[in-house]
């Protein structure tokens, strides 16, 4: 959906998060609209910021500003990465990552608790999972790294 500055001062503008208007539902496909009808109701109208985030350089949303990062998180690689957690104002010592994403990916291509079968002989396991805790096999592969 691409709304224009515009619609939320038209005539036939929707008010709806799934629908822009009554006329282009998804939004004109331009950077203008030529169905923009001034809402004359609007017109009378006083609009205030109440919660205090107008288009000002301390607004955290504003587009003008760079990426805006919640206290304890920050930016890496254009992903939002949470660094220090607080709870009840107290930091939240986060434990270290035994695995990297890579590795985790890995995991899941031979690991038998993922393909059902032993990565040395190729063997099925049962598929009873549930109680099933070791996950050694017959031909003496042996699971050390869950």
């Amino acid at each position: 959906m691409s709304k224009l500055l515009e619609c939320n001062r038209c005539l036939f503008y929707a008010h709806n998060p799934q629908l822009v208007c009554a006329v282009h539902p998804t939004g004109p496909s331009g950077n203008t609209c030529l169905d923009f009808r001034d809402d004359p109701e609007l017109e009378t109208k006083q609009f205030v910021d109440f919660l205090g985030i107008g288009e000002t350089d301390d607004n955290p949303y504003n587009d003008n500003n760079q990426q805006w990062e919640p206290e304890g998180a920050r930016y890496v690689n254009g992903e939002l990465t949470i660094e220090r957690t607080f709870y009840n104002g107290e930091l939240i010592v986060q434990p270290q990552e035994r695995w990297t994403q890579q590795q985790k990916l890995e995991l899941l291509d031979w690991h038998p608790m993922f393909t059902g079968r032993c990565p040395q002989c190729n063997g099925l396991f049962d598929r009873d999972w549930s109680a099933r805790v070791h996950w050694d096999c017959e031909c003496g592969w042996m699971d050390d790294t869950i």
